[in-house]
């Protein structure tokens, strides 16, 4: 018997193309560990109406440890007019199915390393003061809060009279009191203290145990001062236990700035949930991109390891696939070093540097051209012969 079981969820678009090349990956770094399918996403969401049904709970409540692909989701009236015609009509709403699964497990803690990886000519560079290039090493970890924030789920369009007549009480709420229920929109940001000193406490813990020597909470305390403040406040409260490690706080906005100059200066970086997945989109793109994006949802219980990209549903039907695998061969690595098989996680992002470094083997991405079937004329490989050249190097 297998010493692992890795329920794996490829889901929608180019998951069903690049999580079947993280399996070959870690099977061939020698991982123990049996895979079982599991459904999810929008074909389930459009026939039964359930995008993660439950006989994919009852595995993951049974193993663990997900290995997850990507997801499609589409809003509220297409969501609707795409579900099969037998469903309609029973107040059937579509939720995304990763979001659920967060929220379902308390998979609070989400983390998103981004790291150049040398010789990636997707890698930031910016001009010296003498004409020249620097090209400066980016190492940054966001922490970002998973389960609340603007994607807790509570939000309505024409909201109930109890919950305007709770909004009523607050004055702010007057410059929309006239606005006809059809009209108005509202979502709800949502933060509570104890998932607050959590993901700050896993931050810091994360940057003594891997020699970080700063952690910012990236937020917007001088507009949101109650949900932001409350993430700082937290983040004063346990740097007292890690006083070797800095605490800065940066504004959201400003740090899409700072980011583009000076972003050698960062270590880990904790947000909200909403603010966290703007903050590691941004620090993906001076990497490489959403090809180079992993990340693990990380519970009490329960983990499970995607990348970070979404479904792209027009690269997924060309044969021969072209998509860069790395970021789920990454987020693999995440896996292994989540269940303590750390040297093989090195292993695997080892073998990932050298086939970047050494540039023979490209997806279009890193060849910075447009994808698609003539990519190929122009030199880009395979999503599987990427596989194989850092297989090879394993």
């Amino acid at each position: 018997m297998a010493r692992h079981t890795v329920v794996t969820m490829p889901g929608d678009g180019i998951g069903m193309i690049v999580l079947p090349e993280a399996v070959r990956v870690l099977e061939a770094v020698g991982f123990d560990a049996e895979y079982v399918h599991a459904d999810i996403g929008w074909e389930f969401w459009r026939s039964e109406g359930n995008p993660l049904p439950d006989r994919t709970l009852a595995l993951l409540d049974r193993h663990k440890l997900g290995l997850f692909g990507a997801i499609t989701s589409k809003p509220k009236r297409e969501a609707l007019a795409e579900l099969d015609p037998a469903l309609r009509d029973k107040g059937l709403v579509y939720f995304s199915p990763i979001v659920a699964m967060r929220q379902r497990y308390n998979l609070d803690v989400c983390i998103r390393p981004c790291r150049s990886f040398g010789g990636n000519p997707l890698n930031f560079v910016r001009q010296t003061t003498d004409g020249g290039m620097d090209e400066p090493f980016v190492d940054v970890v966001i922490f970002r809060q998973n389960t609340e924030g603007l994607y807790c789920g509570l939000e309505w369009t024409d909201p109930p009279a109890q919950v305007r007549d709770a909004l009523a009480t607050h004055p702010k709420f007057a410059a929309f009191a006239g606005t006809p229920g059809p009209d108005l929109a509202i979502s709800t940001r949502v933060f509570t203290r104890n998932a607050c000193h959590r993901i700050v406490k896993r931050a810091f813990e994360y940057a003594r145990e891997h020699g970080y020597r700063s952690v910012t909470v990236c937020e917007k305390p001088n507009v949101l001062r109650e949900t932001s403040g409350m993430m700082e406040e937290e983040a004063r409260r346990v740097k007292v236990d890690f006083p070797e490690i800095a605490l800065w706080s940066t504004n959201i906005d400003a740090q899409m700035m700072w980011l583009t100059k000076n972003p050698e200066d960062y270590g880990v970086i904790v947000a909200g949930n909403m603010f966290g997945d703007i903050v590691s989109d941004a620090f993906a793109g001076l990497v490489g991109g959403l090809g180079f994006a992993c990340s693990g949802n990380i519970g009490d219980d329960i983990a499970v390891f995607e990348p970070t990209h979404g479904s792209a549903p027009k690269y997924a039907a060309l044969d021969p696939h072209i998509v860069n695998p790395i970021a789920m061969i990454l987020s693999a690595a995440m896996l292994l070093d989540h269940v303590g098989e750390s040297a093989k996680a090195e292993r695997i992002r080892a073998a990932v540097t050298t086939v970047v470094s050494e540039g023979r083997v490209r997806t279009y991405d890193m060849l910075k051209i447009p994808g698609g079937p003539d990519a190929f004329r122009k030199g880009a490989a395979t999503t599987e012969a990427v596989t194989d050249a850092i297989i090879a190097k394993l």
